[in-house]
């Protein structure tokens, strides 16, 4: 008879651990956000009465995941954990909201947790795989940023065509209806359930 012995390291027990440490986080509301240090990871959550969004509002579900990493990290350089770099990416997400026509940061809120540099992008792509954050995984877009006067010819993104309000998103092409990216969100819904959701059958 083989013995099941219990290994911390492996894929799913480390993702395991790390999302259990990152709910014993706080979350503050995303209208007020204070001092943050630091490089890591973070999410946000929705609470508003948006109806495509009614099955995660106001739930453990984020409706989106993300990292944070100092300017230097890419480089191959020395990395300054003191670098606000979590404030900052919070911050730029704080302000596309903001620009929504149909979003509002009051029905918002935001969790993080300062990582060594070394295990963030593994760290991010364990809250992406455990929730399914719908940002994330159906709605492509949300953390892009201006691609300049040079690439206007792009194609506005899914998050832009449900959220329009971006100034530098609207001059984009869109070529995508409001009404299929709203489709989209709810077919993603009925076929996506977070692992914490499949642990409790």
């Amino acid at each position: 008879m083989t013995v099941n012995l219990y290994d911390p390291l492996t894929y799913d027990n480390l993702m395991a651990g790390l999302v259990l440490h990152f709910e014993k986080q706080n979350t503050e509301d995303l209208k007020s956000i204070e001092h943050i240090e630091g490089p890591g990871i973070y999410s946000l959550f929705y609470s508003g009465d948006m109806d495509v969004y009614q099955s995660i509002t106001r739930s453990n579900r984020p409706i989106y995941a993300g990292k944070a990493i100092p300017p230097e990290s890419r480089k191959g350089g020395s990395v300054n954990t003191n670098h606000p770099a979590l404030l900052r990416r919070i911050k730029e997400h704080a302000k596309s909201i903001d620009s929504a026509n149909n979003l509002n940061t009051e029905d918002f809120s935001y969790r993080y947790l300062a990582v060594v540099p070394v295990w963030i992008t593994l760290a991010e792509r364990f809250l992406i795989e455990y929730y399914k954050p719908v940002w994330n995984l159906c709605l492509d877009g949300f953390g892009n940023h201006d691609p300049g006067s040079g690439r206007r010819n792009s194609r506005r993104s899914w998050w832009d065509t449900l959220h329009p309000g971006r100034e530098w998103a609207s001059r984009l092409t869109a070529d995508k209806k409001q009404e299929d990216a709203e489709d989209r969100v709810r077919q993603f819904f009925l076929a996506s359930r977070p692992q914490e959701e499949k642990s409790d059958e």
